[in-house]
């Protein structure tokens, strides 16, 4: 006996639709490994079509005034919290997150970010204006850029989901967003979402739009030549891919591509308050995280008994099914990532140590053990690349030249956190590491007022935050004569 896939559509000009030429792929249940789903394989004519209203919408929606645009992000806001156990069951069978977790630590800061963009909608601000040359007046305007092709991750499908439409349609674009191919669910069932608020509302159905599909579906999105701006969270070889295509004919670019997080630990710090918190941080989300606090660093004077200390904290960390109240993280997204995971623990130098972990959990689904890896050379490949699962590396240092020039030796450069007692040491490491965050004494809280985005292969441009926001807009300098 077989169980009838759900059957998952594009969501385009306010309508439900298959792709135009029928083809489908299947969405896996990371924690089964077995497919619940179909989705769309969009093609050019799905792309083309969901490009054309968001076009057809933008004029109307532009002009829309700040307190309107606001009015229909609170409302959004408000309909996630209404439906947000509906929300949670996407995402848990997207990805195998556990429930009780996405519900306190998704749903809550998701719409909180939706209502900060609400109120940016209406913070449209420029320089005042004034007369730099007799006789004539400047002044800003800020302005909406126009259709904006967005693809966001699988790794928080739901919350970069917000990250990118809730800036975009508070400054006045449309939007077309692409989930992953394998985690479609929650952000169409967001589509559907939306779009009735938008119907309640009288908007164009045009505003928001969703395309599912590959890598393919994401390309023929970057390459049309209607949006005005890419945004995209990925890899760095995605982002570059990106970059290139966006250049041909010079569309502004979004990316947010990734990281390497060094946690450096001075022997001054709480060590208790450290190692639970990093390991938290570390392991949070089976380590899928951009930010997550993967890469320890920690002072020679205690690096044996913080080792020792975060391999026990780690070993005492579960992973299982969605609906165990005890677990910290589910599954890995897939069989890809699980395989690159293990192949990182299997290619592991012979002078590094596995502390505890270093393998599959279960024999079904995507589990993998939390690990902690030590004994580790700066230009080991663990250390350089990213391995996106549930995996510490841990590393010695002897004083802070050491540790920063540890810290900063990697490609990648969005987050970081030192931990000392020392304040002048903390001000020292923050202005030193080439992280578009540093934490003190803590690791991976984020606030819709602050800016998140990195330096480097990290990619360009801020998510959260005024200047979030800002990049969904262009200047554009007025003058006028005072003569009449």
């Amino acid at each position: 006996m077989t169980t009838e896939l759900r059957r998952l559509r594009n969501y385009i000009d306010g309508e439900f639709q298959d792709a135009a030429d029928g083809r489908t792929t299947e969405v896996v249940n990371p924690v089964t490994g077995e497919a619940y789903a179909t989705a769309p394989l969009s093609g050019a004519a799905d792309v083309d079509a969901a490009m054309a209203a968001a076009e057809a919408a933008f004029p109307a929606w532009r002009d829309v005034v700040p307190a309107e645009r606001q009015k229909l992000l609170l409302k959004i806001a408000d309909a996630f919290e209404e439906r947000a156990e509906e929300l949670i069951a996407a995402e848990s069978e997207n990805t195998g997150k556990p429930l009780g977790l996405t519900r306190t630590e998704e749903i809550p800061p998701m719409v909180d970010q939706i209502r900060f963009f609400a109120g940016a909608a209406r913070m449209l601000e420029g320089r005042s204006a004034g007369e730099y040359m007799e006789g004539l007046t400047s002044f800003i305007r800020r302005e909406p850029i126009g259709v904006c092709a967005q693809v966001a991750p699988w790794n928080y499908p739901m919350m970069m989901g917000v990250w990118k439409f809730a800036p975009a349609l508070a400054a006045g674009n449309t939007v077309v967003l692409k989930p992953s191919d394998t985690t479609p669910a929650s952000t169409v069932l967001m589509a559907e979402i939306i779009g009735g608020v938008l119907a309640d509302l009288g908007h164009p159905k045009g505003v928001f739009n969703v395309v599912c599909g590959d890598r393919d579906t994401g390309r023929r999105m970057v390459e049309h030549p209607v949006p005005a701006m890419v945004s995209i969270t990925g890899s760095v070889r995605a982002g570059m891919q990106v970059a290139e295509s966006a250049s041909k004919d010079i569309k502004r670019v979004h990316l947010e591509l990734g990281g390497k997080a060094p946690v450096v630990v001075f022997e001054d710090t709480d060590m208790a308050k450290a190692v639970e918190d990093i390991s938290t941080a570390g392991f949070f989300n089976a380590g899928q995280d951009c930010t997550a606090a993967t890469r320890v660093l920690v002072h020679e004077s205690i690096h044996d008994e913080f080792v020792a200390a975060l391999a026990k904290a780690a070993a005492e960390i579960k992973t299982g099914a969605p609906d165990d109240e005890d677990v910290l993280y589910g599954p890995l997204n897939n069989a890809n990532q699980l395989a690159q995971v293990s192949g990182f623990i299997d290619r592991l130098p012979a002078h590094a140590k596995v502390e505890t972990g270093g393998q599959r959990v279960g024999d079904k689904g995507y589990f993998y053990a939390p690990t902690v890896v030590s004994g580790l050379k700066q230009d080991d490949e663990i250390i350089q690349n990213e391995v996106f699962g549930p995996v510490i590396t841990v590393q010695s240092f002897t004083d802070e030249e050491q540790a920063i020039s540890y810290a900063n030796g990697v490609e990648y450069a969005l987050a970081s956190s030192v931990w000392t007692k020392d304040h002048a040491r903390a001000m020292r490491l923050s202005k030193a590491l080439e992280f578009g965050c540093v934490w003190i004494n803590t690791h991976i809280p984020l606030v819709a007022e602050m800016p998140h985005g990195g330096f480097k292969k990290s990619g360009y441009g801020k998510d959260l935050s005024a200047y979030g926001f800002d990049d969904y807009t262009r200047v554009k300098h007025v003058m006028t004569s005072l003569d009449g």
